[in-house]
């Protein structure tokens, strides 16, 4: 029996490491990855850009275009743990995780249709983190709820005021300040690139791709417009 619950403490730890560690690359990513960044401006800092004006973007991309920076990453951590003699289930799981983060978050992207039963039944239970509680990540002025796969961390980050910490501690020692999010009004104006992305998913009524409501499942264009283009992104993704 304690052998069982240690088991199952491991796990539980493993899993939120890797939701922390998650969270803290989707902080850095959203707090200071710039369009002109080197290397990483195309990367990262577009598809960061493009998830905030336009969440349901993401939900088009396939697992490959969404996880192959991941899968890089975490066979690197493989590789190291296994040259040090130290590559354990534990060092496993957290890889598997690490490697589908994104891919979780977009499931908090989709509506239940999209999603299937049983994602939508773990998002229910609170084993895997749920639209509701990522949708207030994408509420103004969006500087919060970073970790995106489970729903326990981020009460608790948030409550410390952690990335707030750091970003005071990174403006006040190196003079590193965070980046304006141009889809929070009053932020700087929206880059005229953003255009392409939006375009082939609008109606002239309505925009599902960057409705919060759709990212709950609960918007009532999704469906009719779903129907009548077909690149919405309520469709399945590519």
């Amino acid at each position: 029996m304690q052998n069982f619950l240690v088991i199952v403490l491991k796990i539980i730890s493993t899993v939120l490491l890797a939701d922390f560690v998650a969270g803290f690359v989707h902080w850095v990513e959203d707090a200071y990855a710039r369009e002109d960044t080197p290397i990483l401006g195309p990367l990262v800092a577009r598809a960061n850009i493009v998830h905030h004006h336009y969440p349901r973007y993401f939900t088009r991309l396939s697992w490959w275009q969404s996880s192959w920076d991941l899968l890089m990453l975490s066979a690197l951590l493989v590789l190291g743990a296994w040259s040090l003699g130290t590559l354990t289930w534990p060092v496993w799981l957290f890889a598997v995780i690490a490697t589908n983060a994104n891919e979780i978050h977009k499931w908090e992207h989709r509506t239940r249709k999209e999603n299937g039963p049983a994602i939508s039944f773990l998002q229910d239970i609170h084993v895997l983190q749920s639209a509701r509680h990522h949708a207030i990540h994408h509420t103004n002025p969006k500087n919060v709820h970073y970790c995106t796969t489970t729903n326990v961390l981020n009460p608790i980050l948030d409550g410390l005021h952690f990335w707030d910490g750091l970003e005071w501690l990174l403006a006040h020692t190196l003079g590193i300040h965070r980046r304006p999010d141009t889809s929070v009004p009053g932020h700087g104006p929206v880059p005229a690139w953003l255009e392409e992305y939006r375009r082939p998913m609008t109606t002239a009524k309505h925009d599902c791709v960057s409705c919060i409501h759709a990212t709950q499942g609960k918007c009532p264009r999704a469906r009719q417009n779903a129907s009548t283009l077909p690149n919405s992104p309520t469709s399945s993704p590519a």
